[in-house]
């Protein structure tokens, strides 16, 4: 069996502080960052103990993981498994990179977030040069809100062409976008469309359940993120027995790390083997002109 696991532990702290996110600048105790320290080590024991399964994990952190050694041993060790075909992690590229050079860059993705009111944009490049430089895959992302505009078609600019920039869409602003906004971050991604969407999902075939599932960090398992009820714990002796189909019981499915999974989508065709750090298939940049 293949399965694709979401984790996402009891992280809730971020050393940026973006206006728009609630976890903005929160900070943890000691106490709480042992927990989830624990937790994650637990979590990485549970796949080294089952060999007779292959699995594909996304770390997806409610504040900044990699800032944390824990979670870079993790990616270290996960990425050295047999069993694991893939360990990629969402961050905001803050941490120190010296750590990438212990894990089997095979394995290792990165989905970085550019975030241009906290870091500037030549340190960030730089980052992503220095990734680049060391052969690990990853994508860069930024939030379309239309202040970000100058900062986000800059970076595309200087990035490399065959780095993958995405652009999330903010949903609750796209009916107040201009038509040369759109026309801008449709020619810097031309998948930004692809994120405008409130997909339909109730009743409809997902993978989610099956086998791709989110994790948190008391072993509960969840079909997605985006759907709250439990259907088991990954640390029961039957926790394989949960994983079946069965349709979605949500009206609409808008997150990236949600609708790619839907199976009418076939989204799986758009980003072949970089679904979960979110790199196109046999990507190359080339300005979308619409």
């Amino acid at each position: 069996m293949h399965l694709t696991i979401l984790y996402r532990g009891s992280l809730i702290s971020c050393n940026y502080g973006c206006e728009y996110c609630p976890f903005a600048k929160r900070q943890q105790t000691a106490a709480e960052l042992a927990i989830d320290k624990q937790s994650l080590e637990r979590f990485v024991n549970f796949i080294s103990q089952h060999p007779q399964h292959q699995f594909s994990i996304l770390f997806t952190p409610w504040g900044e993981a990699l800032i944390h050694s824990w979670y870079q041993q993790a990616l270290i060790k996960l990425t050295q498994l047999p069993n694991v075909n893939k360990a990629a992690i969402q961050t905001n590229l803050s941490c120190q990179l010296d750590w990438v050079e212990e894990c089997n860059k095979d394995k290792l993705a990165l989905w970085a977030t550019f975030h241009s009111e906290w870091v500037s944009r030549d340190r960030f490049l730089q980052k992503c040069l220095n990734l680049d430089k060391k052969n690990v895959k990853f994508s860069v992302g930024v939030v379309g809100f239309p202040n970000f505009k100058t900062e986000i078609a800059a970076l595309r600019q200087q990035l490399p062409n065959h780095i993958y920039l995405w652009i999330n869409a903010v949903k609750s602003e796209l009916p107040n976008l201009s038509p040369a906004d759109q026309k801008l971050f449709q020619s810097i991604d031309p998948l930004y469309e692809l994120n405008t969407n409130h997909y339909p999902s109730f009743g409809h075939s997902c993978r989610a359940g099956k086998s791709v599932i989110s994790v948190d960090g008391d072993g509960t398992m969840r079909r997605c993120h985006f759907i709250k009820e439990p259907i088991g714990n990954i640390y029961d002796s039957d926790w394989e027995a949960v994983l079946v189909n069965q349709p979605c019981s949500n009206q609409t499915c808008h997150c990236h790390i949600g609708y790619v999974h839907l199976e009418y989508l076939k989204m799986n065709q758009v980003f072949g083997s970089g679904i979960l750090e979110r790199i196109p298939d046999n990507w190359v940049y080339q300005e979308c002109l619409v």
